[in-house]
């Protein structure tokens, strides 16, 4: 049986490299950011359906997962 990882907010859901998600920099270090690059980027239905159940909501997919799924 494989066990899930517990989700991490800094991580891609789908690689576990970073998301750079400027929304989690903010939240961790107070620090103002200017707007996530994933803001204005469209994830395609069936990437976000290969998210595990237990990381959906709680991390990011990264911008090179994003790419190498995008049509």
């Amino acid at each position: 049986m494989q066990v899930a990882l517990p989700a991490d907010p800094n991580l891609c859901p789908l690689c576990r490299q970073s998301n750079q998600c400027a929304g989690e920099v903010e939240r961790t270090t107070g620090v103002k950011q200017p707007p996530c690059w994933c803001n204005d980027v469209k994830f395609e239905a069936e990437l976000l359906s290969r998210i595990p159940e237990h990381a959906r909501r709680k991390a990011c997919i990264c911008a090179a997962c994003n790419q190498t799924d995008a049509p």
